[in-house]
């Protein structure tokens, strides 16, 4: 990284073990790489035959050929998942969850019927990743679909609205809600700010009533809340519009570079949209619990 301008882009290939979540926020906390590089997204190679199996399935001692891999830029190479109690979630669950492009491989090893149930069962899980079908690995074309993904410095409003939309909850381990924002004042963000420290740092209860909020309440509480995703596009009375992102318990506010500034009754849509992708996380509870914010 010292070397500056002697790369143009850095694909970083991890193990089937490797947890997105733990490598992503350190393009935000780590200020050498965060001067030099930035993550473009996250990409995860699902195969199509064995993906269901992986899912449902609790790994005593997980294999290459029954795990997705999955890309990103960072600076490490192996990460450890995380342990979870109740419902069983894979690392396929959590590369799944965080990743901003999913290819789904082998698509030719599988009926439409079968292919359809996999499409249905990775939307179940996460709403926001753009979905590329391939067969023996063969992308249209490297841009925008694992390489110049540009997933963290603008929201597709499309892809909130997709989300927005539900979809069947067939995965018991994590899922996507999506929750409404009013118009706000500049001012307010730093309201909101504070509510998602409580989400993501200290309020797990925020998300589900009997979360488990770390080790002190284990004993007591057999699930657990983690947030894994949240990205949101929050327009200002100003006109303005900034757009959220997260991963983990790190997040940012930042400017959107495509929607001018104008009138209030011009610039950007009526309210805002914040989605999230976690475990164990009630949309009701948390829709409930921002209102009381504003």
């Amino acid at each position: 990284m010292e070397r500056r301008g002697a790369f143009d882009y850095i694909l970083l290939e991890t193990t089937g073990l490797a947890d997105p979540g733990n490598l992503a926020p350190l393009f935000w906390v780590d200020e050498g790489l965060g001067s030099t590089i930035y993550l473009d997204g996250i990409v995860t190679l699902i195969d199509a035959k064995n993906i269901l199996r992986s899912l449902d399935e609790p790994e005593s001692e997980p294999s290459q050929s029954s795990q997705p891999t999955q890309s990103t830029l960072s600076s490490e190479s192996q990460t450890v998942p995380h342990q979870h109690a109740g419902p069983h979630l894979s690392t396929a669950h959590l590369q799944i969850s965080h990743a901003d492009m999913i290819v789904i491989n082998k698509s030719d090893l599988v009926s439409a019927s079968q292919l359809e149930a996999v499409e249905s069962r990775i939307h179940s899980i996460n709403s926001l990743a753009k979905i590329q079908i391939t067969q023996h690995s063969k992308v249209p074309q490297l841009e925008g679909v694992l390489l110049d993904l540009h997933a963290y410095d603008n929201v597709d409003a499309a892809s909130l609205d997709f989300a927005a939309k539900g979809h069947s909850h067939l995965d018991p381990a994590i899922g996507t809600v999506a929750l409404t924002v009013p118009r706000l004042e500049e001012a307010q963000l730093g309201d909101l700010e504070g509510w998602l420290r409580s989400l993501l740092w200290e309020g797990l209860e925020l998300a589900h009533p009997d979360a488990a909020g770390g080790a002190a309440g284990a004993g007591e509480k057999s699930d657990r809340t983690d947030i894994h995703r949240i990205k949101g596009l929050l327009p200002l009375t100003n006109g303005k519009v900034k757009l959220l992102q997260g991963v983990r318990e790190v997040f940012e506010f930042i400017d959107s570079k495509d929607v001018d500034g104008g009138s209030q009754d011009t610039a950007g849509p009526a309210e805002g949209k914040i989605i999230v992708i976690g475990r164990n996380v009630r949309g009701d509870r948390l829709q409930r619990s921002l209102d009381g914010v504003f």
